[in-house]
């Protein structure tokens, strides 16, 4: 989903933050291009929010630069350019929908029409409802259409899915990929790793405040040379497990599932041994897995 052009919209640069004794943010560095999704992926803890508070001029870093169009995040010409979904939304509850996108409408110079809005965001029907009468995936449908409605070159989405059922998750994803091809910037955090694989353009992987990988959904998945093979076999799962390569074995009925290293050499082995195998499948790891490799990792460099 690559974008028209790939200038540096906002940047984090050696940047630090610390609460109390914890350290958030550790030396991060962090670059948003025009036209690009940028999924922050990290477990819980690991800095993801306090890099979007940062950017979003909520936050200040204790050292190093965030900077947003050139300028400092809080600054006039850096909040009208940006939009925010974060996970408490502080929306003025009593409101119609349809007042509230009126009043955050009128804070922009040149908004979306309220059409677009409530095409882009899913709010057919919603419009004279009350805020706070509406389900919590309708309110973040809501939260998604004012973070849009000031077209902004820079969009921070934090969780945006949470609590959304796939259809609400799937109208978001195409609002996104629009957006992303009219050339904003798009800053993702999502514990769904399945919707950082489908809409990324660049994927950064922290932990405890620090980069420990970025690069493409390719690159990223790389770093785990592991495969996932399944077949319909009768082979005994504790001595599949015993092979060169294999990392683990399981039965599951008559399905074995592998986790392996060297899939070529333990398929070739598989088939020579049970000559009635059938329904063989080999799949890649996924960036799920390569997540949990690069954590796991770098927990252990730690300790």
């Amino acid at each position: 989903m690559q974008g028209n052009g790939h200038n540096v919209v906002a940047r984090l640069q050696g940047v630090r933050k610390r609460y109390g004794k914890t350290q958030a943010l550790d030396g991060l560095d962090l670059s948003l291009r025009a036209g690009q999704v940028t999924s922050l992926l990290g477990a819980n803890g690991a800095g993801k929010t306090t890099a979007v508070g940062l950017l979003l001029g909520l936050l200040e870093a204790d050292a190093g630069v965030a900077e947003v169009f050139g300028q400092s995040p809080g600054s006039r010409v850096a909040r009208i350019g940006t939009g925010a979904m974060l996970q408490s939304a502080g929306i003025p509850d009593r409101l119609k929908v349809g007042e509230v996108l009126a009043l955050v409408r009128s804070y922009y110079p040149n908004p979306r029409s309220v059409a677009d809005c409530v095409a882009l965001a899913g709010l057919d029907g919603l419009m004279e409802r009350q805020y706070k009468a509406l389900s919590g995936g309708q309110q973040r449908r809501v939260q998604f259409a004012l973070a849009i409605c000031g077209r902004p070159r820079l969009l921070c989405l934090d969780e945006p899915t949470t609590g959304l059922d796939i259809d609400a998750r799937q109208g978001i994803w195409k609002a996104l990929r629009e957006l992303v091809a009219d050339g904003s910037a798009v800053l993702l955090t999502t514990h769904y790793l399945e919707e950082a694989e489908a809409l990324s353009d660049h994927v950064a992987v922290i932990d405890r405040g620090r980069m420990v990988a970025e690069g493409s959904v390719a690159a990223i998945r790389a770093h785990v040379a592991q495969r996932r093979i399944r077949c319909v076999c009768t082979l005994p799962a504790d001595a599949v497990a015993q092979w060169p390569g294999v990392r683990q074995a399981q039965r599951d009925g008559d399905v074995l599932r592998i986790v392996a290293d060297n899939a070529e050499n333990v398929v070739r082995r598989l088939l020579d041994a049970d000559a009635q195998l059938h329904d063989l499948e080999v799949q890649r790891a996924g960036l799920a897995d390569a997540f949990i490799e690069l954590t796991r990792n770098d927990q252990q460099e730690a300790a």
